[in-house]
């Protein structure tokens, strides 16, 4: 008889099979962006990841016979907790077989990680958090991710609604084209924004680069403390996320949105640099370095990851002009298309504002829960 065994990462080895695993579920899939192991085994580093400073996690590997066939981790964010005074843990870095036996496993080891920590509801996938890579995608699987978001394969969505999650929320991705965003009335609503509210926007100033992430602090947390499922990032995570991405940053897609001499906003756009990694097929670095760089002129699109607005001029029209520069800029630039991604379902201002440049849905990730 087949003995499936679920037990916790505890060597740098398991580390390793852990991550590797996600070659076993994808290699060979044309859609699937092979991720950089150094990235993953930060995203995974307890002393280093300032996420785990206020949560615990714990990963898990499924093995049958000895071969690794799934694997998952349970979470519980303190600070979710905390900001919704709601008892709800995850599960994210959930990749499995097809086969419900060895799904429902792990779902039952990261159930009973968060149940014995107190927490009364299982939510996800989110690895490790709505702020990391959040959501399983259920539509647009024929596309490859953008840069940061998730991927998954179709049978996913049976292993996770069978084992009895229902939907919480779907999130949008937005693809966006230079062809069609532009119009004449779109360009005096913005003008007249503008002139109205007497607001300017500039780009990230690369010389003054910590000064525009402590501005970046400011707003962050404001601008998103409505959001269903948003928790503040602290100054620590804000920073190490800015050091990881200054590398790939390109600051005109880095836009700050100013009135009366004071930032109320800011979009953050990133290059697909997923274009060029997917032809790094084992995720090693040097090899990844080298394609980006051979591969510069074929990236054709940006991914919008973050724009918002404090919430005193969420009527002001500035969210959506942030939008418009972004397509702006990023057609000076010789970018063909963006993806705003992601975009809660609910969330009817970025709807709208999407709907207004012509952005059509081609991914949607959805969000599971149940209580446990």
């Amino acid at each position: 008889m087949s003995s499936l065994t679920i037990r916790p990462v505890r060597t740098t080895r398991d580390r390793e099979r852990f991550i590797k695993f996600l070659w076993n579920i994808y290699e060979g899939n044309p859609a699937w962006v092979p991720p950089l192991l150094m990235d993953r085994r930060k995203l995974m580093d307890k002393e280093k990841n300032p996420f785990y400073r206020h949560a615990e996690a714990e990963f898990f590997i499924a093995e049958r016979n000895g071969e690794m066939v799934g694997r998952i981790a349970g979470i519980v964010n303190h600070h979710h907790v905390k900001e919704h005074n709601e008892k709800v843990g995850f599960f994210g870095f959930f990749e499995s077989i097809n086969d419900r036996g060895v799904a429902h496993a792990l779902f039952d080891a990261a159930r009973q990680f968060v149940r014995e920590r107190g927490m009364t509801a299982l939510r996800g996938p989110a690895s490790p958090s709505v702020n990391d890579e959040y959501g399983l995608l259920i539509e647009g699987f024929e596309r490859p991710p953008t840069v940061l978001m998730p991927y998954n394969p179709p049978y996913y969505v049976e292993l996770v609604e069978s084992y009895g999650f229902q939907k919480a929320k779907d999130l949008y991705s937005y693809l966006l084209s230079q062809d069609t965003v532009y119009s004449e009335k779109l360009e005096r609503v913005n003008k007249l924004v503008k002139e109205r509210n007497k607001m300017s926007f500039r780009a990230l100033d690369m010389k003054n680069f910590q000064r525009d992430v402590d501005l970046i602090k400011e707003v962050y947390n404001a601008a998103w403390v409505n959001n269903w499922g948003e928790v503040p990032l602290t100054d620590e995570e804000i920073d190490a996320l800015a050091q990881d991405l200054k590398p790939i940053v390109v600051p005109d897609l880095v836009i700050f949105a100013e009135a009366q001499g004071k930032t109320i906003g800011f979009a953050l756009s990133l290059p697909d640099i997923n274009i060029a990694l997917k032809y790094n097929k084992k995720g090693r670095l040097i090899p990844g370095l080298i394609q980006l760089y051979l591969r510069k002129k074929e990236i054709n699109l940006v991914r919008i990851i973050v724009l918002g607005v404090l919430p005193q001029y969420l009527n002001s029209g500035a969210a959506g002009v942030l939008f418009y520069e972004t397509a702006v800029r990023a057609k000076k630039l010789g970018y063909q298309y963006g993806e705003a991604s992601w975009v809660l379902e609910d969330n009817v201002r970025m709807v709208k504002a999407a709907e207004a440049l012509r952005g059509v849905i081609t991914k949607r990730h959805r969000v599971y829960e149940m209580p446990i």
